[in-house]
């Protein structure tokens, strides 16, 4: 086999491979988003939560002097 063709199987190879993986890691890209967009809503939350129980301390403490 010379070079030129080893060269052209070699390229349809990665052509092949490359519309494989295309739309896997597009995919894999929106599943990240996803979940990052889960991670920052229990932030949110703990946050609140942990603001309210905040608040409802200093409450008591101001509220003993």
């Amino acid at each position: 086999m010379k070079g030129t063709a080893r060269k052209a199987i070699m390229k349809r190879l990665f052509e092949l491979a490359a519309r494989a993986l295309g739309p896997e890691e597009g995919q894999a890209l929106a599943e990240y988003g996803l979940l990052l967009a889960f991670i920052a809503a229990v932030c949110v939350l703990a946050l609140v939560a942990l603001g309210v129980a905040i608040s409802g301390s200093y409450t008591s403490i101001i509220g003993s002097f």
